[in-house]
């Protein structure tokens, strides 16, 4: 006959609340991200002129804190097709992420997937609250970012985060003052929306094709 002793209610709650709080903890984390070393070494293209891209998906978008642009540039960085939208998501999580970047790629251009090699890069301007400095999240929209960039045959190309200090170009130190997160207020004056938009060559064709 064997004996032992059945835990205690205060240690089996004990333990259960342990066992919920790291639940909590994982779900609260982000996964699937890539570190800023990770990047670098990720041979992502630099671009040419930024400061030019950057103003001209400001302009185009007009984006406030959490809101995501995502654009096709072709060989020559000229823009080929963009889309914006509001993230909404609890989650901080990379595939979450590469998701919904995948889905906006798939709305304005078709994918490259028969060549054998990418043509076209897709960048991402992500508007935020905070400083400059790398987070957590950042890093589940790079890995998103990369991962809906293959998926769709592109080049991955530059992440870009805008805060109300300006803008930067996370991981190869280029940034600028303006546009910010306040100029991006005082375009649209106080409580005005900036809506989702799609834009580009590749949005006009998919268009008429969807009117024949």
């Amino acid at each position: 006959m064997a004996f032992g002793f059945a835990p205690s209610s205060a240690v089996s709650m004990s333990a259960s609340l342990m066992r919920t709080e790291r639940s909590a903890d994982s779900v609260n984390r982000p996964t699937r991200l890539l570190e800023p070393a990770e990047w670098a070494a990720a041979g992502i293209p630099l671009l040419r002129n930024p400061r030019e891209v950057v103003s001209g998906l400001h302009s185009r978008h007009r984006p406030i804190p959490q809101t995501v642009v995502v654009a096709v540039l072709d060989p020559d960085e000229r823009l080929r097709a963009s889309a914006s939208f509001v993230r909404h998501e609890s989650a901080t999580d990379g595939w979450t992420f590469r998701n919904a970047l995948l889905s906006q790629l798939r709305r304005v251009i078709p994918h490259d997937l028969r060549r054998r090699t990418p043509v076209r890069t897709a960048v991402m301007l992500y508007c935020r609250e905070g400083d400059t400095r790398w987070t957590e999240e950042d890093g589940a929209w790079m890995w998103g970012l990369r991962d809906a960039c293959t998926l769709h045959g592109l080049r991955c190309g530059a992440y870009i985060t805008m805060t109300r200090d300006g803008w930067q170009v996370l991981g190869e130190g280029r940034a600028g003052r303006r546009p910010s997160v306040g100029s991006v207020a005082e375009a649209l004056g106080a409580g005005e929306p900036a809506a989702p938009r799609t834009g580009g060559a590749a949005t006009e064709v998919l268009r008429r094709a969807a009117a024949r």
